[in-house]
């Protein structure tokens, strides 16, 4: 059963995994293909020594433009091929990061930023690595414009990093690109399948037991009070911070040791016209008559009244005839209705 729960519980990692593999193998295929296809002649580059200037133009006036043209068109195509490249090798990528950070959470904008980054890279070098001017203009432009974003884990830095590499080498050499992104892909798929360095539990242990001290210890300081209020009491409705105030005075004046024992204990059930004020005026009483008692549930009617079930621990010389004599004397006249249940 236990081999079938984990056969269970690993499938879609095996299923993703997978995915990512068969996309890297036809990817190779159809790259191969393509790269192939593809014509390696050097007037790709003679057009780009035209435009920066350094080799002679041709000597006719409609030859030079027939040749400026094509090496426009050239350079369109080879933007083009370079940012499809780098969307395709960032695909994976994007789906290892959530495969191993669905536990802990991601943000969705650094999924996006790795497939979008390596596709702006990738356009930007080839436009500028064949024209000195141009990469002098992009590093002004980089350095005057201040790009600001919080990431959760140094993890997300590694991948930018990585987005940043993949789209460098889509435009200047892809086979390059292709092998950064399976091999870095292994490796982060290695070391979280095989939870490298995970640290021993005798140290987990150790650890969390000191954080629980300190712990207890914040929470006897204004401090702990202040962070409850402003991280989880300013996000409650009103009826959920009743309820806290009210398990909060229970507890505040709760004998020490009283606790109420569900063998022994009593259920009475009230119906009242007025819950709050019932409530306002029975649960002081119940406090100086009985050994415990707990709230166990409120039910509204179609009549508009509600129905209050109490869990109640009473003293060894209370009756139970008592306790609906004093139920019924403290909540008046709130309460409708008074029995055991």
């Amino acid at each position: 059963m236990a081999a079938e729960t984990a056969r269970l519980r690993n499938a879609p990692v095996t299923k993703a995994l997978v995915k990512v593999a068969v996309y890297y193998v036809i990817l190779i295929a159809i790259g191969a293909v393509v790269w192939d296809a593809l014509p390696h002649a050097g007037g790709f580059a003679e057009s780009f020594d035209l435009l920066s200037g350094t080799a002679a133009p041709p000597p006719d006036a409609s030859a030079k433009a027939a040749h400026l043209q094509v090496g426009e068109l050239n350079l369109a195509v080879t933007v083009a091929l370079a940012m499809m490249s780098a969307i395709l090798l960032s695909i994976p990528i994007a789906w290892v990061y959530v495969l191993t950070r669905a536990k802990k959470g991601y943000q969705q904008s650094v999924v996006h930023l790795l497939i979008v980054l390596p596709l702006v890279v990738s356009g930007i070098v080839v436009l500028v690595q064949y024209s000195l001017a141009l990469a002098f203009s992009l590093a002004g432009i980089v350095a005057a414009v201040r790009f600001r974003n919080t990431l959760d884990d140094s993890k997300d830095a590694v991948y930018v990093f990585l987005a940043t590499a993949v789209g460098l080498s889509a435009a200047v050499n892809v086979p390059v690109a292709a092998v950064i992104s399976i091999l870095f892909n292994i490796t982060v798929v290695t070391l979280w399948y095989s939870d490298f360095a995970h640290s021993p539990m005798e140290l987990e242990g150790s650890i969390a037991e000191k954080r629980l001290k300190r712990a207890r210890q914040l929470a006897r300081t204004g401090t702990f009070v202040a962070r409850i209020d402003d991280e989880v009491f300013r996000n409650m409705t009103r009826q959920q911070l009743e309820g806290v105030a009210e398990r909060a005075w229970r507890r505040a004046n709760e004998a020490p040791g009283e606790t109420i024992d569900s063998e022994t204990e009593t259920r009475i059930r009230i119906r009242t016209n007025d819950v709050a004020a019932m409530r306002l005026s029975l649960e002081p009483r119940l406090e100086g008559h009985v050994k415990g008692w707990r709230l166990m549930r409120l039910a509204p009617k179609p009549d508009g009244s509600e129905v209050a079930e109490y869990a109640v621990q009473m003293k060894k010389k209370t009756t139970p005839e008592d306790l609906l004599t004093l139920v019924r004397a403290a909540g008046a006249p709130h309460i409708t209705d008074a029995e055991l249940a």
